[in-house]
């Protein structure tokens, strides 16, 4: 499978939940989506709100040959300086993550160990107005290899059924 078609697949994937942009990503991404969520309990009547809660999540796809150490920190790092960017924090905020997915051709085992280690996470207000965390998968297309970091499992169960769907 091409860069192109995995790329294809996991925007397919996404389009269910999530508003696509394909059109105008920022820079050096090949496609945007992002998801809003807002929440409302009640009892027993509107008029009697118990809680309100915002939820976020902007994603951003990455195409490259081969991730060496360098084009995977800048990619890391405007994924999200990006997301936060977007971050609207309002008295109902709970969380805004950003996720990346990378797709290359082919990834070195030192990009596979920085991946696994990659960690960010931001609170707002000591966490009383939410926070944001990052999420990051790397694809390996040579091979079929899909690394992640420690929030990125959820990311992992998207390409496994698109490897899945591929060998059928």
């Amino acid at each position: 499978m091409t860069r192109q078609e995995a790329l294809e697949k996991l925007l397919t994937a996404h389009s269910g939940y999530y508003t696509i942009n394909r059109e105008n990503p920022s820079a050096p991404f090949a496609a945007e989506a992002e998801f809003r969520l807002h929440d409302e309990q009640f009892f027993l009547i509107r008029s009697a709100k118990i809680s309100e809660v915002d939820s976020r999540e902007y994603v951003f796809f990455a195409l490259t040959d081969t991730l060496d150490p360098e084009t995977f920190r800048k990619l890391e790092e405007t994924a999200w300086k990006t997301g936060l960017s977007r971050v609207e924090l309002t008295a109902f905020h709970r969380n805004s993550d950003v996720s990346l997915y990378i797709l290359a051709e082919r990834i070195p085992a030192e990009v596979r160990r920085m991946v696994k280690k990659s960690r960010r996470y931001k609170s707002y207000r000591f966490g009383l107005q939410g926070w944001s965390a990052s999420r990051l998968l790397a694809w390996d297309l040579s091979d079929n290899t899909v690394v992640h970091n420690a929030r990125g499992s959820n990311l992992r169960q998207v390409t496994d059924s698109i490897m899945r769907q591929q060998q059928t």
